[in-house]
């Protein structure tokens, strides 16, 4: 598969957790982060093309870093091995200048 990225993927140990802004629910938690996108570890399977409005929450008890709010494009659904679990790709598409800087800051901290 061709390498489309722009800038480098961030594993985490944090616990950065994905919900949707508008209905609350979880979406997954985040299994690697960059200015462009991120991949989704989650219970439930993702529609391609569906385009969310989320909410991005680093949940580690010691670290302090705000919220933030973003739309996202799935790109990628396809289901874990255990048959129990999903993995999704999604492309950042709406990021308010404010935003970017909290993603930024969050990336730094990986």
């Amino acid at each position: 598969m061709e390498e489309r990225r722009q800038h480098s993927r961030h594993g985490t140990e944090m616990q950065l957790e994905v919900f949707d802004l508008n209905s609350g629910q979880r979406l997954g938690r985040i299994v690697d982060l960059s200015a462009d996108g991120f991949m989704l570890f989650s219970d439930t399977p993702h529609k391609v093309d569906a385009v969310l409005e989320c909410r991005l929450v680093c949940t580690s008890g010691d670290i302090d870093a705000q919220e933030v709010h973003l739309g996202a494009d799935c790109l990628w659904s396809r289901p874990g091995a255990d048959g129990q679990h999903c993995w999704a790709g999604f492309h950042i598409i709406d990021l308010a200048d404010d935003q970017a800087r909290a993603l930024e800051s969050l990336l730094a901290r990986l």
